[in-house]
């Protein structure tokens, strides 16, 4: 039997035995009527998750394809695109742009911090905008958007919002159907992966367009795409016994399975559960003297980027913790080798935060730090139960 650790990385993150499970059967001819049916399903309800009466594309591919996806079909050659950045995985939106001729304009926010919403608006009347882009969560940063702020001031200027869901969906509301002020403003489109908060292995590229998106799509002549082109995927999506490129059949075996996992927990149970967490973990972990790079308001649920003392190094602490068997991720840009990324989403369970909480202090100890670890677990089931009955 492989050794199990816990993977708590923001993604890939830890995979259920049952959707091993399904993703270990045999694998089936992808027009099959038999497959073409669990296909069906798992596009079924990822419109329930979504909330959305337009088109879903589940297809192989990553996170970043589901970005090109988004883009290309909303956005023509010369379009203005206003990207609102968290960190990192924002500014991809500008590498995405170059390779399309498509011009962007982005807003960052300070690292841990979020774009201020007058600036937003300020920029939306500088320039006639196609779509603006936000991350919801940001894996570089733990920093969440506030949608309740950012869709109103957007729609008021006539652009499609895109949210980048990678690592919010299915743990932060992203409900489609959704109005956001008094106009019906609604999100446009939806991009995320499998392998972050909805627990699928790495491999699928999962994207939402609502009525509007997909109007804009019909008034676009060509894109430039072929594979990213939704009109070749759009009549796939309706009926999977049709072929364009083949689906990666396992993994849709999983992510049916999946799909069903989150469904039956119910959404706004498992954006509870993920509030729990994230309240929990940041508690526990203060106790050691590491503080979150984002203010509690403005943080993640599903992932929390924590700030060293100067007297930890980096490579020695992740060494010593992978060495107990539990795995978290460094830092990115500037904040490499001065902070940790722990993920707390999708199948991880109270138990295992708790663990891991145990085995930092431990670490923490055997590296020459101070750590109470009793004190770090009870502030962890504290948050845990304060947040709880909320």
């Amino acid at each position: 039997m492989l050794k199990k650790e816990l993977l708590l990385v923001p993604g890939p993150t830890p995979v259920v035995d049952s959707i091993y499970e399904a993703m270990s059967q045999q694998t089936m001819n992808h027009t099959d009527p038999r497959f073409a049916s669990i296909y069906k399903k798992a596009i079924e309800q990822t419109k329930k998750m979504f909330q959305t009466d337009g088109e879903v594309i589940v297809i192989s591919g990553s996170g970043t394809l589901a970005m090109e996806m988004a883009l290309v079909n909303t956005v023509a050659a010369g379009e203005r695109v206003l990207v609102v950045s968290h960190g990192y995985f924002g500014d991809r939106f500008l590498n995405l742009g170059k390779a399309f001729d498509v011009e962007i304009d982005v807003i960052q926010a300070e690292w841990g911090e979020r774009v201020s919403i007058k600036k937003v608006e300020d920029k939306l009347k500088e320039n006639k905008y196609k779509a603006v882009t936000i991350t919801h969560a940001d894996t570089s940063t733990g920093v969440s958007a506030d949608l309740d702020q950012l869709v109103p001031v957007i729609k008021r200027h006539g652009a499609l919002v895109i949210l980048d869901g990678v690592c919010a969906t299915s743990a932060m509301e992203e409900n489609m159907n959704k109005t956001y002020g008094e106009h019906g403003y609604r999100i446009d489109v939806v991009l995320t992966g499998s392998q972050k908060a909805i627990g699928v292995p790495p491999g699928l590229a999962i994207i939402a367009f609502n009525q509007s998106a997909l109007s804009v799509r019909n008034d676009m002549e060509k894109v430039p795409a072929y594979y990213a082109d939704i009109h070749n995927w759009i009549p796939i999506m309706n009926d999977p016994k049709n072929y364009f490129a083949t689906p990666a059949v396992n993994l849709i075996y999983a992510y049916n399975h999946a799909m069903e996992l989150v469904l039956n927990e119910g959404m706004e149970n498992r954006y509870n559960r993920h509030r729990k967490y994230s309240k929990a973990i940041r508690a526990a972990i203060s106790v050691y003297g590491m503080k979150a790079l984002a203010d509690e308001e403005e943080a993640a649920t599903t992932l929390t980027c924590f700030l060293y003392p100067e007297s930890i190094d980096d490579v020695v602490f992740r060494s010593e913790l992978a060495n107990k068997g539990v795995i978290v991720a460094g830092g990115l840009a500037h904040l490499k080798g001065a902070s940790f990324r722990i993920g707390h989403m999708g199948n991880a369970t109270k138990e295992d935060l708790e663990i891991a909480v145990k085995l930092i202090g431990e670490t923490l100890i055997q590296i020459g730090q101070e750590a109470d670890i009793v004190k770090a677990v009870k502030y962890f089931n504290e948050a845990f139960v304060s947040e709880a009955v909320r």
